[in-house]
């Protein structure tokens, strides 16, 4: 029986101390409200106000650090003065937590710079079909050498001869100062494909906005109910506790009056000792799970933050064809693959116009030499490649080949999307399905933990039997509190995976 103990209280342990999947998540539909009043909570299902943990035990060491050598390196991430005031003092809400982290999370903030650096990019490639001016001023100096070459004749019967005349003029300074304006004329839709391109890579950028705030949504609603899921965990085995050290008393009184064996005092004393353990261990994944929401709302990780209740059951009506539409509808990873085919469709039209000439017409003023005379240019320029070796026709198939790439991407989506809202679908259905079955189990369990505990103390029953009472009542109680955090978990999930926040 202790080994079975041991591995169930084991697994129930992985859901809160394993870390959080990351969704690698503008508009979108609220959820429903899920936070029933309070009397609409099933009986046994409402826990009392979360329990705070327990201070620390002092420590009994000193560990001496030495200060690093060199300059301060950068101050650490604070957020705004007026999210901690929100935060610090009270119970925050899931709908509160999910604010602040959208407010303050810099993997968001992180988005919206690259989807505006991504808008930029739009007016840079319409630029080229704009008028473009430019100026330029030169200056230079210049010394010319000039020779001369010739021959003389000398009467009397003398020889000719000749000689060469070399003559350098002095530095002459020239200045030339000129302003250049020129526009495309035309150029068979190029630029304009071009925007499109670079349009749609805009519009992809601010889907990347959309999901990191799903993604990061579902992160806080995760860990809030990790601290719920802990915190009624805390709970249980503190009950635990003080069963285990009640049937400790009664053993030993039992023992020291002769009617009970030193044994059940030593197994009332392991029942002791294993709810200690398990206590430490909820107390402990507490605290872990407040400092991944810490993380998640973008707060510093020691903050002492509180969370309200959520861990209740109220039952919801889905259906599994409307989910799956409204997912391709809100989905923020459908709309990117839809327009990833546009993208690679106008980057195919901008490599096929690439076939056709450029017109473009300048004109230029200036002046030149030192009493910078009037310089008049105008002129239009017709610019065609004619063949580059097969360039153009291999960038043309490579564009046509992405675009039936692109396509097929949005069908493998569709089916993944598709699978993901079923498989979550199917999580909450049976997340419903063991909240109910696991009350009847606690119901039960402690029926039967009553009946043992009035069997010991009436000397009819064992410690055994006793134990292994106060051994199922704990597990049907941790086995009700994973199912109900499953179901809240399963929930967020599926508005996760409808594209909801």
């Amino acid at each position: 029986m202790r080994i079975a103990r041991a591995s169930t209280v084991s697994a129930l342990w992985i859901l809160a101390l394993a870390p959080a999947s990351h969704a690698q998540t503008p508009p979108s539909t609220p959820p429903p409200a899920t936070t029933p009043p309070p009397s609409t909570t099933p009986s046994g299902s409402q826990p009392p106000a979360p329990t705070p943990a327990p201070a620390a035990p002092a420590r009994t060491g000193t560990i001496t650090q030495t200060a690093p050598v060199g300059p301060a390196g950068p101050a650490p991430y604070a957020p705004p003065a007026a999210v901690m005031e929100r935060v610090l003092g009270r119970a925050l809400s899931v709908e509160e937590a999910v604010a602040i982290a959208l407010e303050t999370q810099p993997q968001i903030q992180q988005r919206l710079a690259d989807y505006q650096a991504a808008a930029f990019r739009v007016d840079e490639a319409l630029s080229p079909l704009l008028p473009q001016l430019t100026s330029q001023v030169s200056s230079f100096k210049s010394q010319t050498v000039q020779s001369v070459s010739g021959s003389q004749r000398i009467p009397i019967g003398t020889l000719g001869s000749s000689f060469t005349l070399t003559s350098i003029r002095p530095f002459s300074e020239t200045l030339l100062a000129t302003v250049t304006l020129s526009q495309k004329i035309f150029d068979f839709g190029k630029t304009f494909a071009t925007t499109e391109a670079a349009r749609r890579l805009a519009e992809i950028a601010q889907e990347d906005v959309e999901l990191q705030r799903q993604g990061v949504t579902f992160l806080v609603k995760q860990n809030f109910i990790l601290i719920n899921f802990a915190q009624r965990l805390i709970r249980v085995q503190e009950q635990s506790l003080e069963r285990a050290d009640l049937n400790l008393r009664s053993a030993r009184g039992f023992f020291e009056v002769g009617t009970r064996p030193k044994s059940d005092v030593a197994r009332a004393e392991v029942d002791v000792a294993n709810a200690k353990v398990d206590l430490i261990r909820a107390r402990n994944a507490e605290r872990v799970a407040r400092v991944a929401l810490n993380t998640a709302m973008g707060i510093p990780a020691d903050t002492p933050t509180q969370v309200q209740d959520i861990l209740f059951y109220q039952q919801m009506q889905l259906d599994s064809k409307q989910l799956q539409t409204q997912a391709l509808a809100q989905r923020p990873e459908y709309k990117q693959v839809r327009l990833r085919v546009s993208q690679a469709e106008a980057q195919l039209r901008r490599a096929n116009r690439d076939f056709l000439p450029d017109v473009t017409g300048h004109g230029t003023y200036g002046g030149a030499r030192n009493d910078l005379n009037e310089v008049w240019e105008v002129g239009v320029a017709l610019t065609w490649n004619i063949f580059d070796g097969g360039n153009m026709i291999a960038q043309v198939r490579e564009k046509r080949a992405l675009v039936d790439s692109a396509r097929a991407q949005v069908k493998v989506t569709e089916l993944n999307i598709a699978q993901e809202v079923e498989q979550t679908y199917l999580v909450v259905n049976e997340a419903q399905e063991r909240i109910a079955a696991s009350q009847t189990a606690v119901a039960s369990a402690q029926e039967n933990f009553r009946l043992a505990q009035g069997r010991f103390d009436a000397g009819v029953g064992t410690i055994l039997e006793l134990t292994d009472a106060q051994l199922f009542l704990t597990q049907a109680q941790n086995a009700e509190a994973q199912a109900l955090a499953d179901y809240r978990v399963a929930l967020a999930a599926l508005e996760r995976a409808t594209g909801r926040r």
